[in-house]
């Protein structure tokens, strides 16, 4: 019984009720996004845009996401069958979904993501998934910026009141009707850089930058 209800939730049908569940709840939240305006004005002067969150935050913008959809954004998920269901979910929502992780199929979904945001400008990177550690940034999105002279961009999600999972991310989910804030951070330039110790402060500025936004 097991096996047959973990089958039904990677089948096409779920995930057409995953999406739209998704979407109706998040209709509840009062959402407020703080300081948008400034990275749309640079994307629309020709830079490529690479947003980026901690996975304990991500679902609370499905929704708001949705509205960038016509800027045709990219999104690397990793290539498990959790994968397939967020996948799923994503595209639908209007994102490209090129599939891997640090553990799995990486540099393939890497070099998807950089022909990606080389030619369509943005991107989202989820810094800690997609199995953690917690809090710690990945040198993928590092690599992403300097191959594409991207602007890093964090983002971070907080909610008056939400239920904190007791997972490896702590995943949040805002309660029904809570107000959620979502604010934009000031964006980070990463050069290329050849040298072990100038990536590796590169990875930990953005680590550093971000952290405080984590709710633990």
């Amino acid at each position: 019984m097991f096996k047959r209800l973990k089958f039904l939730i990677y089948t096409r049908p779920f995930i057409f009720f995953a999406y739209y569940l998704v979407r109706i709840y998040s209709l509840t939240f009062r959402l407020q996004v703080i300081n948008e305006e400034k990275w749309q004005d640079q994307f629309k002067q020709g830079r490529p845009i690479l947003l980026c969150a901690w996975h304990q935050q991500f679902f609370s913008v499905i929704r708001h996401f949705k509205t960038y959809s016509t800027f045709n954004p990219g999104i690397m998920i990793s290539q498990s069958r959790d994968g397939d269901l967020i996948s799923g979910v994503a595209r639908r929502t209007g994102w490209h979904t090129p599939r891997g992780s640090s553990s799995r199929g990486g540099k393939n979904a890497m070099n998807a993501m950089i022909e990606h945001l080389t030619t369509y400008r943005l991107g989202v990177h989820i810094l800690d998934g997609p199995r953690g550690p917690m809090g710690k940034v990945k040198a993928g999105v590092i690599k992403m910026a300097q191959a594409t002279d991207a602007l890093v961009v964090p983002f971070y999600i907080r909610a008056e009141q939400a239920w904190m999972f007791n997972s490896w991310d702590r995943f949040l989910l805002p309660k029904p009707f809570s107000k959620v804030f979502l604010t934009f951070g000031d964006a980070l330039h990463f050069s290329p850089d050849n040298t072990l110790n100038g990536f590796e402060e590169q990875r930990q500025l953005l680590e550093t930058t971000m952290l405080p936004g984590l709710i633990r």
